[in-house]
């Protein structure tokens, strides 16, 4: 079976991003149904897959991270508002035997993903 994994490097700060927030959604006929709600640890990781098993299903699912209260809780300066609140990140699973590891690399200006290994 395949599972879903994430981790978040602080590139402001070259650092994990650590104790930030993750929520994994799964989109089913358009609506979010929220699967898990996490905090990051000192490595930027979550414990464990945040999906696997028989929950770990083809379809359309979205991770949710804290971008805005993990730098304030940091104390890196953003402006008020902060540029960046939450970041969402929209993702396609094609293949329930796969691992999809999907990391963010994050400022307070900007971000990226891509599909890991």
């Amino acid at each position: 079976m395949g599972f879903l994994t994430t981790h978040v490097l602080d590139t402001a700060q070259g650092v994990p991003g650590s104790n930030m927030s993750v929520s994994l959604y799964r989109i089913v006929e358009g609506e979010r149904q929220l699967l898990s709600q996490q905090m990051t640890n000192s490595d930027g990781r979550c414990d464990g897959p945040l999906l696997q098993d028989e929950s770990f299903l083809v379809g359309v699912y979205e991770l949710e991270f804290g971008v805005e209260a993990y730098f304030a809780q940091a104390k890196v300066p953003q402006p008020n508002p902060a540029f960046l609140s939450d970041v969402t990140l929209r993702f396609g699973i094609a293949e329930a035997a796969e691992h999809y590891h999907v990391p963010l690399l994050v400022s307070p200006y900007s971000y990226s993903t891509y599909r890991g290994s």
